[in-house]
């Protein structure tokens, strides 16, 4: 299966969406690896669900997929965008984000959540893996999402929004 780079292929703002969006992605997967190694049973599950949830909303805002995105365009192409949600079979695009969403689609990674809980048992190595894994889980439902919504911009023609410019205090 491509990555989303892959499907972005030969559109140049999609390309620049998807990079930004996985430097973003690589921040907030590093925040969850390091959560992973604290050893208080359930805290990385929580970092997990309020990274996921912090993220997914920003790369649904950067690719032009918020509820109120949505909603601004007109009937026909609002009409033809849910199609191709509807096409990819995304549960995060396009609605409001919550912890119970998340958890959702969290379940793909189920094993390896379940996984990373057991392996801090283990001193030290066992921190390193649960880690490594917590980062892993991160990266993949984030690289996950972003494909849908690549997916979900060809299939229906969307025009991505500006991105947003950051101005900085002088």
């Amino acid at each position: 299966m491509p990555s989303a780079l892959q499907l972005a292929q030969g559109n140049e703002a999609l390309t620049i969406a998807v990079l930004e969006c996985r430097k973003l992605l690589h921040r907030r997967s590093l925040v969850s690896a390091a959560a992973s190694t604290v050893p208080v049973p359930g805290l990385d599950w929580a970092v997990d669900a309020a990274m996921l949830s912090a993220l997914v909303p920003k790369i649904n805002a950067r690719f032009g997929l918020t509820p109120d995105q949505i909603q601004r365009l007109g009937p026909r192409k609002r009409e033809h965008l849910q199609k191709a949600i509807n096409g990819v079979g995304s549960l995060l695009i396009g609605k409001t984000i919550t912890r119970e969403l998340i958890l959702r689609a969290a379940q793909a990674v189920g094993v390896r959540l379940t996984a990373k809980q057991a392996a801090k048992c283990v001193p030290l190595a066992g921190q390193a893996v649960a880690a490594l894994i917590g980062y892993s889980a991160v990266r993949y439902l984030g690289e996950q999402h972003l494909k849908e919504c690549v997916q979900v911009v060809l299939s229906a023609n969307l025009a991505l929004p500006a991105p947003e410019v950051i101005t900085l205090p002088s």
